[in-house]
């Protein structure tokens, strides 16, 4: 007579047959995967990205530096139409506000982001990354407190070398409001990594403008002209390459007028494609560029 299992037994046995299929799941898994993975291609790829690493530290403390929010997140805002008009305020301010301006016509037909790159974004390009964070500030230049509005009314004034706008204007509440968006993820009062321009090592020599204008020359004249008059946009509205000296520059009152900020200003951004990690010039190189660039007539 057969003998009967037990509940006992029966289970016991279900437990061993189930513990035989997961064996040989796994072992049909690891075999797939070593047909359709390349785990020696993985491996290499990881022992070049450290070997890149190793030898370009820069590129693993890039993330340190600042990014401005993600543009498509504007759509949420309740002001994001004010906020979209500011930043086309600031990319093309011309097309607005220059000789041909479609609002006004009280700029000298620059724009804005030809001082701020990338419509005051990119690193240590002008960016505003700090502006709403450190502003209302007291700044020496005016010997006041100032607000932001002052600020970019400076910038209309001086650089534009244009007319302020009125601060209750749809056009600077359109500018502040994008300028405050830039700078919605850096904490009150700690101006960002990245901000600002470079700071450059000083010279135990006078910059030179003789130097300067080999270098100019060489470096900048097929895009600014041989005299520095910039590319004007087929349109006429504007500057697809902005006029470094003359009567539609920047004028004496301009930021970059001063010698140590427009050097720090190429350092990281010019010739262009230029960046903080690749430079194309030297700091020496910067200074006379500067030297002789401000050293040629412009508006007072």
């Amino acid at each position: 007579m057969k003998e009967e299992l037990s509940p006992e037994k029966y289970i016991s046995s279900i437990e061993k047959i189930i513990g035989i299929l997961w064996v040989i799941l796994l072992l049909v898994v690891v075999l797939l995967g070593s047909v359709f993975i390349d785990f020696d291609k993985i491996r290499q790829h990881f022992l070049v990205a450290k070997k890149i690493e190793s030898e370009n530290p820069k590129a693993s403390i890039q993330n340190d530096y600042w990014a401005p929010p993600d543009s498509t997140t504007i759509n949420l805002l309740p002001d994001a139409e004010l906020i979209k008009y500011g930043r086309q305020l600031i990319a093309n301010t011309s097309h607005f506000l220059g000789p041909k301006g479609t609002v006004a016509k009280s700029t000298n037909g620059m724009n804005c982001q030809n001082c701020h790159l990338d419509a005051g974004t990119k690193i240590f390009g002008n960016n505003y990354s700090a502006v709403a964070s450190t502003y209302p500030k007291f700044r020496g230049r005016s010997g006041t407190y100032e607000s932001i509005e002052k600020r970019v009314n400076d910038c209309f004034e001086r650089s534009l070398n244009g007319q302020a706008l009125k601060h209750d204007s749809k056009e600077m509440k359109a500018i502040v409001s994008y300028i405050k968006w830039v700078g919605s993820n850096v904490k009150k009062g700690e101006p960002p990594k990245g901000s600002g321009l470079v700071k450059i090592t000083l010279l135990d020599r006078p910059a030179s403008p003789e130097n300067g204008k080999v270098l100019y020359a060489d470096k900048c004249s097929t895009c600014h002209g041989k005299d520095g008059q910039g590319v004007l946009k087929p349109s006429g509205d504007g500057y697809t390459y902005p006029p470094l000296w003359g009567e539609n520059s920047y004028n004496w009152g301009a930021g970059l007028y001063r010698l140590s900020t427009f050097a720090g200003y190429i350092k990281a951004n010019m010739p262009l494609g230029a960046t903080i990690d690749a430079p194309q010039l030297t700091d020496e190189e910067c200074w006379d560029l500067a030297a002789y660039i401000n050293s040629l007539p412009r508006p007072k």
